[in-house]
């Protein structure tokens, strides 16, 4: 659910920030890692990887951190 949060933030960001200098640098900067994660989720053996405690902790913290940065941005 974070990586389709990640990729929809930052199409929102693409479209509510037309005209801003730098916005699809930033756009990108928050839908890249939405798209890998979300890529990832597929791949068998990365699966249980992010089925992790840690890693489903610091991904958040991640995750909530490009999302700050759509809204300061």
């Amino acid at each position: 659910m974070g990586a389709y949060a990640l990729i929809a933030v930052g199409l929102i960001n693409l479209r509510y920030q037309t005209g801003q200098s730098d916005n699809l640098a930033n756009s990108l900067t928050i839908v890249i890692p939405g798209l890998i994660v979300f890529l990832l989720t597929f791949v068998k053996p990365v699966q249980t990887y992010l089925l992790r405690k840690e890693i489903k902790a610091i991904s958040a913290a991640l995750g909530l951190l490009l999302i700050a940065f759509s809204f300061i941005n």
